[in-house]
């Protein structure tokens, strides 16, 4: 039996720089889709999927992403004396139980893989999720739990990959299939952000289920594509080495929140997907649109 998921690392010491300037004063990831902010959907989705210790790798300047998840006695005694139950109740879900969540520290940046590898010491030899919160996804159930029930199935290392356009394949690590089983795939390479011939046009994105041997190859700290440590690499080296890797063709839909047009993107889904703004929103953009054409 594969032993079960129930680590989760979430890298989130980037500096946020296609933000700016609102990332000048707030970690990236505190910057809301409707009114969560992104490491919210990400902690949903890792809870979702049986989660239950988050590592977060961190950097200067990330204070507020810590205190995000503290309880906030004040606020939440307000509401209470203010009868406000509903409020009560989503602040909180924000809230994690003593304990559940470790901050590590990654001093330089030195590309994804680096980050996955300055959790070592609290992976051990257990299989671990990483999480990216870049990549929110819309699906049901949600990305990783549909990973981690491949996962129980397969071992081994598993990536959530998606279809792209070949031309759009130089911006992602993408797949070398050596079997192609429907929603899974055997990989038999990967390859980062290739600039011709990609091997395929399954792209990887940022879900990953890794067996405790990929921090073994990590701790090489063996620089590849633009002189990072690439995680990419890691497990690329787990093929090399005979372990199994897979890919799953995730249900949902994925939003690349590091960029400004996906982030617009998400926020206009998310929007629309809630009951109580979905008709006043879908109106407005209507109007918008109509304006638009109209100019043209």
């Amino acid at each position: 039996m594969n032993r079960k998921v129930t680590k989760a690392i979430f890298p989130v010491a980037g500096l946020g720089t296609r933000f700016l300037p609102a990332t000048k004063s707030i970690p990236k990831e505190i910057m809301t889709l409707v009114d969560r902010p992104l490491i919210q959907y990400a902690i949903d989705e890792a809870r979702a999927a049986g989660i239950k210790e988050f590592i977060f790798v961190t950097s200067r300047g990330k204070g507020a992403l810590e205190d995000y998840f503290d309880h906030a006695h004040e606020l939440e005694n307000t509401l209470r004396k203010a009868g406000k139950d509903e409020l009560l109740e989503v602040l909180r879900q924000t809230n994690m139980e003593s304990g559940a969540i470790a901050y590590i520290r990654q001093h330089k940046a030195m590309g994804l893989g680096h980050a996955v590898w300055c959790a070592r010491r609290l992976i051990h030899d257990e299989p671990f999720a990483v999480v990216l919160t870049d990549d929110v996804v819309m699906g049901e159930p949600p990305c990783l739990q549909q990973m981690i029930e491949a996962h129980a199935e397969t071992g081994g290392s598993m990536v959530a990959t998606m279809e792209v356009p070949l031309e759009k394949t130089k911006s992602y690590g993408v797949l070398d299939v050596a079997e192609d089983m429907g929603a899974i795939v055997r990989a038999r390479g990967m390859v980062e952000k290739p600039k011709d011939n990609p091997p395929s046009n399954l792209a990887v994105i940022g879900r990953y289920i890794l067996a405790p041997t990929v921090m073994e190859n990590l701790n090489k700290l063996k620089q590849g594509a633009g002189g990072e440590i690439q995680l990419t690499d890691a497990i690329a080296d787990e093929i090399e080495e005979g372990r199994d890797v897979f890919g799953l063709r995730f249900r949902g839909q994925r939003y690349d929140c590091g960029s400004k047009a996906g982030f617009l993107q998400a926020t206009v889904a998310f929007g629309l997907a809630r009951d109580e703004l979905k008709d006043e929103f879908a109106d407005y953009l209507h109007e918008v649109m109509a304006m638009r054409k109209a100019a043209e």
